[in-house]
């Protein structure tokens, strides 16, 4: 699966695109990784904590687009974006979203 943030792919054409496809995950840190963040927000700098949070959440949320598309037929998502919101003041959601399409190779 090609998943690329541009309209085309270089050396493909879109022959047929098949519409959105989403990967959305909602996560919280847990209790001890709240505290431990906390803490930090005395001294300042970056919060380990959430960043490892959200970069899994990432990960996971691209996943979950993948398998959307795969699902759809497609073999490629164009114009892949991240977007991420916070819910309460607890968790944190983050969407992955693109064009699922069918491409193949230009002779």
């Amino acid at each position: 699966m090609i998943v690329t943030t541009t309209e085309n792919i270089a050396g493909h054409r879109t022959v047929q695109t098949l519409g959105q496809c989403f990967g959305v995950v909602v996560r919280s840190r847990g209790l001890g990784g709240n505290i431990m963040a906390g803490l930090r927000t005395i001294v300042g700098g970056e919060i380990h904590e959430y960043t490892q949070l959200l970069e899994e959440a990432r990960r996971h949320a691209l996943d979950r687009l993948v398998q959307n598309a795969t699902a759809m037929g497609a073999n490629a998502v164009l114009m892949m974006r991240y977007d991420s919101a916070e819910i309460g003041n607890t968790m944190s959601e983050i969407v992955a979203y693109g064009t699922a399409a069918v491409i193949e190779p230009i002779p």
